[in-house]
Parts: structure tokens; C-alpha cells; sequence
């Protein structure tokens, strides 16, 4: 196992090597000039040569690659003299509209997304293993066909669609609850969660058809095996095999998707929280992208994919906890 967890990080650290070179070259060897961008477009050619001497971009392009690096392992000054700023590790950049560390700005916004994430995995877990679990459970009857259809459907349907419904039945017809809005956990946990209610329903309802069909068909999977079928012929009843035996087997690809779809979570959540307002890193994302706040999107689309690097690692460690086989191959 130890090895095998060896080879999982060092191809994580290479796949963010790999990242990080195609990110950086993507938004800063663009044929638009960065310290045009970070001064404006009423700055004189003097006041770009200066800004662009504070950026560093003066130096040659592996210079300026391995200052990046260099900024996220151990931190870095932008400038020199009196005027030099320093970036404290890890450091990701300097805003060009509000002059704020990136690592500050998303550090402040993280527990927005990851309370969203977090919450909405939890909840189509659970709405995705239960549908499921009816579905074998009623296979061959209405319920069955009625619960492969409502899966289809929330395939099919965009998660904006059923955010906007939630907002105008819930908050705006019977008014049973509040516009969302956030709220920290630590300042008023009763606020936190139903102002996360309705993001978090919409991303379930989106999420759980795919995991219910995933668990419906790993468990009949599950239900032809041998064993389950000597189980029957011995008298098992039939409810017993599938809530004891099939649904454990069905679990571990359930868990080791759910890794992934977290990861890939903090990414795609531009949608929900531009929706209902929230202020996680999916409206800074919106709001980088729309100012060309170039060190933002950087340090955004950076951070987006360490998190969809590191879910795939502990997929693949969760994986290979519930299947011994997977360490040896």
C-alpha cells in the first residue's frame, strides 16, 4: 500500500507540474500584454514599462515560470527598493484591480464553495443510494419504472433550470423560505443552513439521478454473482441479499465517483452560486473573468485543478481500501 501511495503522489505532483505550465503559458504568453492589463488603458507607455517592471515581465519567460514556482513554494517580492511588495507563500499573485494577494482572496471565499460542495455531496448521496436501493428493491414494478424515469429526467434537466424553479416556488410563491444568502457556520449555524438549502437541493436532485442509476446497476451487478445465488437457494429472503450484500458491493464505485464529482465541484460551481448569490470562488471566477483580472483566474483555474487532482488520489486510495486488487495491478 505504501507504494502504491508513493506513485499516486508523485504522479499527482507531475500532473500539477503539467498544469501549471499549460496555465501559466495560456493567460501569460497571450498576445494581449499583462502589464497593459494590470495598468489600464489610460496608462501611458511610461506607467506600463514601470508596472511591467514590478510584474517581472521584463525577465526572460523561464524566469518568469520559475519566479511563479518559486512564489508558490517559498513566497516573492513584486518590484524592488522601496516599492517592492511581498507575497507571502503560497503565493498565487497580485489582483490587478483590488491590489489583494489571490491566496487571500480565495482563502476568504473557499468556505463558501466547500460549504456548498460538501453539503450537496451528503445530500445526493443520500437520495442517490436510497433511489437506488428502492429501485432493486421494487425491480419489475411501477415504482421501479417511475423512479428510472425521474432519474432520466433529472439527467437531462440543467441545474439552473431547478434552481430557478426552487427560487420562485419556495421563496417567491409560498414564501416558505428566505432568499438565499450566506451566512458563516460559526457565526449563526441555523442561517448557514437554510440559506444553503435550496443550492444544495439543487445540486442533489442534479447529482443523485446519476448515482442512482449507478448503484441500481453495480447492485443488480451484484445480485447475478455466484454467491448471491447460492445465497438464494439456501432461503436468504430477498430483502435481506440486497440491503446486506448487494448494496455493500454496489458502495465502492459510489464512493470513488463521489470523490471526483467533489473535486470537479469546485470548479463548475459557477452556475449555483452566480444563481443564488453566493460569494464562493465560482462568482469570483464570473467576476475575474469579466474585469480580465488575470493573476484571479489563474490562481482560480490552479486551485480547481489540484482539487479535481486530489479527489482523483483519494478515489483512487478509496478504491483501492475497498478492492486489495487495485494496489497489486
Amino acid at each position: 500500500m505504501s507504494r502504491f501511495v508513493l506513485r499516486r503522489l508523485l504522479g499527482m505532483i507531475a500532473v500539477l507540474l503539467v498544469l501549471s505550465v499549460a496555465v501559466y503559458a495560456a493567460f501569460y504568453l497571450v498576445p494581449a500584454d499583462p502589464a497593459q492589463l494590470a495598468c489600464g488603458p489610460r496608462c501611458s507607455p511610461a506607467q506600463v514599462a514601470q508596472v511591467r517592471d514590478q510584474l517581472g515581465l521584463n525577465a526572460p519567460v523561464w524566469a518568469q515560470y520559475w519566479h511563479f514556482l518559486q512564489g508558490i513554494v517559498a513566497g516573492r517580492d513584486f518590484g524592488t527598493g522601496a516599492a517592492a511588495v511581498h507575497c507571502n507563500a503560497p503565493c498565487l499573485g497580485i489582483s490587478y484591480k483590488t491590489g489583494e494577494q489571490v491566496t487571500t482572496m480565495l482563502w476568504n471565499r473557499l468556505p463558501v464553495t466547500a460549504s456548498l460542495a460538501f453539503g450537496a455531496m451528503a445530500l445526493w448521496l443520500l437520495l442517490g443510494v436510497a433511489t437506488g436501493l428502492l429501485s432493486v428493491l421494487r425491480r419489475g414494478r411501477l415504482t421501479e419504472r417511475a423512479l428510472t424515469a425521474l432519474t432520466l429526467a433529472g439527467n437531462a434537466t440543467p441545474v439552473f433550470v431547478i434552481g430557478l424553479l426552487l427560487l420562485l416556488l419556495f421563496c417567491a410563491y409560498l414564501q416558505w423560505l428566505p432568499f438565499p444568502s450566506y451566512v458563516g457556520l460559526t457565526q449563526d449555524p441555523q442561517q448557514w443552513f437554510w440559506g444553503l438549502l435550496l443550492p444544495w437541493v439543487s445540486l442533489a436532485l442534479i447529482e443523485s439521478a446519476k448515482y442512482a442509476r449507478l448503484t441500481r446497476s453495480s447492485m443488480l451487478e451484484t445480485l447475478a454473482e455466484d454467491h448471491i445465488r447460492t445465497f438464494r437457494a439456501y432461503g436468504v429472503a430477498e430483502r435481506r441479499l440486497v440491503t446486506r450484500h448487494a448494496l455493500r458491493g454496489a458502495l465502492t464505485p459510489v464512493i470513488a465517483l463521489s470523490a471526483l464529482d467533489l473535486g470537479t465541484m469546485f470548479g463548475s460551481a459557477v452556475l449555483t452560486e452566480s444563481l443564488f448569490g453566493l460569494p464562493g470562488l465560482g462568482k469570483l471566477l464570473v467576476s475575474s473573468v469579466a474585469i480580465v483580472d488575470l493573476p484571479v483566474v489563474v490562481g482560480l483555474v490552479l486551485v480547481t485543478g489540484f482539487c479535481v487532482v486530489l479527489a482523483n488520489a483519494v478515489a483512487d486510495l478509496l478504491y483501492a481500501t475497498a478492492d486489495r486488487r487495485v494496489v497489486l495491478s
